[in-house]
This record gives C-alpha cells, sequence and structure tokens, in this order.
C-alpha cells in the first residue's frame, strides 16, 4: 500500500512537471517586453533559500490565522489582473503619485494578510537582500499556500520585478462575486485565461471564508454584514475537489461560482468541466496547477522594468 501510493504520488509530480514543460515547448517561455524569461530557477544563486523562507513564515502565521492560506492566494489573484503579476496590490496610498488598489470595491474590506506579506518579505531582505522581488512573494506565497493546505505542487516560475505604479481603473473591473457568467468570461478572456482556467482557478473557493453579505444566501437575521461563512461547507479548511461537488447539488456559496453551472451559456463551456473537476480530483489539480502558472505569467515586469521594492507597500524612491 505505501510504495501504491508513494508512486501515484510520483506520478502525479511528473504529471505536473510534463505539463509545465509542454507549455512552453507550446508557448516559449513567458517574456516581458524587455524579453527576459521567467525561470523557476532564477533564485537559485542569488537567494537559494527564498522558498523555505516563505513556507516558514506562512507556516508560522498558520497558527493564529488558519485563514491566511486562502487569504495569500487571494491576493496573488488580485494582483495579476491588474495590470499584470507586478505587486501593484500591495502599494499604499502615496498621494498624489500613488493611489492604493487595496481600497477598490473588489478589495476594500476583503483582500487581507497584507502583514503577512510584510513579514515575508522582512525575512527575505534578512537572508538576501534587495533580490527578491514582491511580486515573486506572492507567487511563492499562492503555491505554497495551496500546498500546504492539501493541493498541488508545481514549480514556481519566478524573476518578475515590482511595479511603481498602481492601476486603480482596472482594478474597479476585478472578476466580483456577482458578476454573470458572461462577464466572468470576458474578464477572464482580457487577461488570455480560458474557461477551464475560469473553472479550474474558480476552485480555490474551496478553501477560505467569504463574508456573509457576499454569499447566495445573504446574512441570516442576527448576523452582521462582515460575518464570516466557509466557502465549502464540507472541507472548509481543505484544498479539494468538494468545492465542485457542492456546485452541482446547487450548494455554492457566492453566486459567481453557482453559474458555472446554472449561467444561460454554461452547459456547453463551463458546467462539462465543473462535472469533470468534481469526478476527478487529480484532474482538478492538474489543471489548477496549470492554470496558476498560466495565470502567473501575466503581463509580467522582468530585465531591467520596474524594481525589486524593499518595502512592498511602497515604491523605492519613497522608502
Amino acid at each position: 500500500m505505501a510504495a501504491s501510493s508513494s508512486f501515484s504520488l510520483l506520478a502525479a509530480h511528473c504529471a505536473v512537471l510534463l505539463l509545465i514543460a509542454l507549455a512552453g515547448a507550446a508557448h516559449g517561455h513567458p517574456r516581458s517586453a524587455a524579453g527576459s524569461p521567467l525561470s523557476s530557477t532564477f533564485y537559485d544563486a542569488s537567494c537559494p533559500s527564498a522558498h523555505d523562507v516563505v513556507r516558514r513564515v506562512i507556516q508560522d502565521a498558520r497558527v493564529t490565522d488558519p485563514r491566511i492560506p486562502a487569504s495569500l492566494i487571494r491576493l496573488h489573484f488580485h494582483d495579476c489582473f491588474v495590470q499584470g503579476c507586478d505587486a501593484s496590490l500591495l502599494l499604499d496610498d502615496d498621494l498624489p503619485a500613488i493611489q492604493t488598489e487595496k481600497t477598490v470595491r473588489a478589495n476594500n474590506k476583503s483582500a487581507r494578510g497584507f502583514p503577512v506579506v510584510d513579514d515575508i518579505k522582512a525575512a527575505l531582505e534578512h537572508a538576501c537582500p534587495g533580490i527578491v522581488s514582491c511580486a515573486d512573494v506572492l507567487a511563492l506565497a499562492a503555491e505554497i499556500s495551496v500546498e500546504l493546505a492539501g493541493g498541488p505542487r508545481w514549480r514556481v516560475l519566478l524573476g518578475r520585478r515590482d511595479s511603481t505604479t498602481t492601476n486603480v481603473q482596472s482594478a474597479r473591473n476585478l472578476p466580483n462575486f456577482f458578476d454573470p457568467l458572461d462577464v466572468l468570461q470576458e474578464k477572464f478572456r482580457n487577461v488570455n485565461l480560458d474557461d477551464t482556467d475560469l473553472v479550474a482557478l474558480q476552485g480555490a473557493h474551496t478553501f477560505g471564508k467569504v463574508q456573509c453579505q457576499f454569499t447566495r444566501q445573504n446574512c441570516t437575521d442576527g448576523q452582521s454584514s462582515g460575518a464570516l461563512e466557509n466557502l465549502d461547507q464540507v472541507t472548509p479548511s481543505r484544498f479539494d475537489n468538494k468545492y465542485y461537488g457542492n456546485l452541482l447539488h446547487g450548494r455554492a456559496q457566492l453566486p459567481s461560482d453557482q453559474v458555472m453551472l446554472s449561467g444561460p451559456a454554461a452547459v456547453t463551456t463551463t458546467a462539462p468541466i465543473v462535472r469533470r473537476f468534481a469526478g476527478n480530483q487529480k484532474d482538478f489539480f492538474r489543471n489548477f496547477a496549470a492554470s496558476m502558472i498560466k495565470m502567473g505569467n501575466i503581463s509580467p515586469l522582468t530585465g531591467k522594468d520596474g524594481e525589486i521594492r524593499k518595502n512592498c507597500r511602497r515604491v523605492n524612491k519613497g522608502y
């Protein structure tokens, strides 16, 4: 039994690596306008402990805040969907030059985990000063958070640099909990993500919590609008495919989740993918890993573009 389990884990890991290799062969390595590629080995020489440092901080944070893995992966999503994966989401107000994205509707009192990002960055600056970008902190934290919660592992492509600007207008158009399916599909297509990516990435709602005001049932009598509900009522702290079973039984917490099965166009687009993932966790895991890599490749700043922030909350000029 132990040998069989080990073989299955090895096979799953190899499948993810093969998928990465095939993606690279089909599309080439992700590149910025300057032509510098991202690479899973980017910090091997300059900061070999980067992954271990990020993992240690997240493990420590989970002790007092079990929600933090789900919160950190959401930060990566909301960063990448606004002018690319460049850590613009992490910037605080520094008017008039910088207007934060944190206070737009999709993020205000919802996006969280910023102090943990600060702790990760501080630990990395101690280990490897001026080397690891805040954008790469978010990418590494997302993968580690999923893996710690029982989900798939993947080799994170690294080498992003940090923006020196924000884009509030774009942040106001982030996917939100009440978008109908056609709007969600358009927002994903706008960043070169297809229906499989949409269904797979929404699967991150398999863990974490949400304020009841955003749920399909809304808040019950006596609940404040900020009262928290589990996104997955079956296995709320574990990254698995139970989320898709919830959708099949009409029990998704978020309207934007349930529309992938019930929206007018769902029958020929997203619904078959929901059913596939509900019946095959390995299939979900493979596609989730591939979609995370694909999302992490949205318009990265590399080479001499952007900067490596010393403090993720402000550009270096104001540090």
